[in-house]
């Protein structure tokens, strides 16, 4: 089977959560025997004043094509975002050439909704693997910029008034006017139809593909409720896969105190001060916070951290780690906090904390409160709540009975390669006409 694979960013430059994904999936594909091709974009400030400059390479053994543009030079910047012509005539021209059984999008964002378009119109079988809200929010988390989160329906109204919020000369007059300023952004019709074509355009795109995989059944039924056919979505929790240690094998020496982790993106909504400022809330009780990430992506969000850190000596902010130290850093805690302010779908930490059977703190909300059952393996809080979450901590530490409980209770995990049986499996059904058939039925 010839699959291409699409996605906005590939290591060794980009080695986000999703770009990590594609590689395995990609290198494990092509080690059952199928032909692979990458497709992803490199950069988006350099290239020709129109259209897009490609270079071929190999990576990890896998064909991978990295196309750059430069999208400042795009005649309309908001279509670019999730209708790039550019992109478009570049893959209906690989893709002509390649022809493949399958073509895998893998998120949307770069790629944008014209790569699923020149897919189809070439008779191409499209599957789309959801790792966000891109398709239904241009900020792509629904978490809107002055701090909310969006629900549906996601309106133009709502998104321009969040979009136009992002600026400063916009955000101070909607906290004073609010009013003044719903008026205001309800005669941007220029910009509300921009959105309401977005809203359209990747709607009926998302809708033709031949299969779509939510990793979560949360993520799965905001999108049934946006109005993507159910049919064709399918729950598929991701695999993890493991270097060194196995995981089932870690174990954790005694402490006097309780050793608390956060493993993630140190941006703001990822809500890793929402932790720091329940600690502060706990000055007597023992207690170490150690908060693992990439300090330097969001400078100013962090200086407000190690500004909380530099009043409470337990507060540390550890820095990044590597893939292979992964069981060391669970090795030295005994719970792990995910207090992220937007839904998430199915976060890998959680995952990675039970397979080291490591309990979780969560903000009850999205795909968080789906993994982690309160008081079964895990404990839930008001998200954004740090007092709430500063309660949650004190019952942990106070009661080490709680924290043996919910050890013992942490459910075992899906492994990567049964992740990719069921993958391959899926592929084979959409190649085979008849079997495609069946599975639209089921």
């Amino acid at each position: 089977m010839k699959v291409v694979y699409a996605i906005h960013h590939f290591p060794p430059r980009y080695t986000g959560g999703a770009e990590l994904r594609a590689l395995r999936t990609a290198g494990e594909m092509q080690s059952r025997g199928h032909q692979v091709q990458v497709v992803c974009v490199e950069r988006i400030d350099s290239g020709p004043q129109e259209g897009v400059k490609w270079e071929d390479d190999r990576y990890a053994g896998l064909r991978v094509r990295r196309l750059s543009f430069n999208l400042a030079s795009a005649p309309d910047r908001f279509l670019w975002d999730y209708d790039n012509p550019w992109i478009g005539d570049h893959l209906y021209d690989l893709l002509g050439k390649i022809r493949p059984d399958l073509f895998h999008l893998i998120g949307g964002y770069l790629i944008s909704g014209r790569a699923l378009q020149v897919a189809q119109a070439l008779g191409i079988p499209c599957v789309v693997s959801l790792t966000d809200f891109w398709f239904l929010c241009p900020r792509t988390t629904l978490w809107r910029s002055d701090g909310r989160l969006s629900s549906l329906p996601v309106d133009p109204l709502s998104c321009a008034r969040c979009l136009g919020e992002e600026r400063r000369r916009y955000r101070l007059p909607a906290r004073l006017a609010p009013a003044l300023m719903d008026f205001y952004w309800r005669g941007q019709t220029r910009r509300l139809s921009q959105l309401r074509r977005r809203q359209v355009y990747l709607h009926q795109t998302l809708n033709a593909s031949q299969a779509i995989l939510s990793p979560s059944q949360f993520l799965r039924n905001l999108f049934i409720e946006a109005g993507i056919d159910a049919q064709r979505i399918h729950f598929m929790r991701q695999g993890l896969e493991f270097v060194g240690q196995p995981a089932e094998e870690s174990s954790k020496p005694p402490a006097t105190h309780l050793r608390v982790g956060y493993l993630g993106q140190i941006a703001e909504h990822k809500g890793l001060h929402v932790l720091f400022e329940a600690a502060r809330r706990l000055p007597g009780v023992p207690l170490s916070v150690h908060a693992y990430g990439n300090p330097s992506v969001f400078p100013r969000y962090t200086r407000r951290l190690q500004r909380l850190a530099a009043i409470d000596h337990r507060l540390q902010i550890a820095g990044p780690y590597q893939r292979q130290q992964v069981s060391q850093v669970f090795h030295r805690l005994d719970v792990v906090v995910v207090p992220s302010l937007w839904y998430e779908n199915s976060p890998n930490v959680i995952l990675e904390a039970f397979a080291h059977r490591t309990p979780v703190i969560a903000s009850r909300l999205g795909g968080m409160a789906e993994l982690v059952r309160h008081g079964e393996n895990g404990l839930l809080f008001a998200p954004g709540d740090s007092d709430d979450l500063a309660r949650q901590l004190r019952r942990l530490a106070e009661d080490p009975a709680l924290l043996a409980r919910l050890r013992v209770n942490v459910p075992p995990v899906k492994v990567f390669n049964e992740e990719m049986d069921q993958l391959e499996t899926l592929y084979a059904q959409i190649v085979n006409p008849v079997a495609q058939e069946r599975l639209l039925k089921m």
